[in-house]
């Protein structure tokens, strides 16, 4: 059973939290996928994914003091575990997580909440067009546990108030979910 751990949750220059990163462990392999500064994935990590093909000069100089290999936006497979890209739009990808017959879904941008998620097990999403909205399409896509990243001054309003989204969960740094 792979284990998923929240590295970050916020979304880029956040005051509050560490830039969204998800570490993905299945067995002895290790595959981190975005974040950045302070939500890096351990020196040890197998692969490296990040949701574009830009540079990204930051995460390039962490990987070389850290001996890690270099971010890229590409699949990655080891046995039964396999990560795998996938258009979010905007030209941003996703990331499908499967092993064996769980799925997971990294998704912290999205023009519209991507329907190749539907019936996932655990899905990590930014808010997208508003958190209504996503909890909403996650729902209708019978998305079984979500939980919201990408966190922004929007949803600190709604954390430090006690809000909890329509559907789903904030994000917590450290978390640890399984599929």
């Amino acid at each position: 059973m792979a284990r998923l751990i929240l590295l970050g949750a916020g979304a880029a220059r956040s005051p509050r939290f560490a830039p969204a990163g998800l570490l993905v462990e299945y067995g002895r392999t290790r595959v981190g996928i975005d974040g950045g500064a302070g939500s890096e994935p351990p020196g040890t990590a197998d692969a490296w994914l990040v949701r574009d093909d830009a540079p990204h000069p930051d995460l390039l100089r962490i990987a070389r003091e850290t001996g890690m290999c270099e971010p890229a936006a590409a699949p990655f497979r080891h046995g039964p575990l396999r990560v795998d890209p996938v258009p979010v739009g905007g030209g941003l990808y996703g990331y499908r997580i499967a092993a064996g017959r769980h799925t997971a879904i990294w998704a912290p941008e999205h023009t519209a909440f991507p329907r190749w998620a539907e019936g996932a097990d655990l899905v990590f999403s930014g808010p997208g067009a508003g958190i209504a909205e996503t909890a909403g399409a996650a729902r209708r896509l019978k998305v079984r546990r979500l939980v919201f990243v990408l966190l922004d001054e929007t949803v600190s309003g709604m954390l430090d108030a006690g809000r909890d989204p329509p559907f789903g969960e904030w994000g917590e740094e450290g978390g640890r979910y399984r599929m």
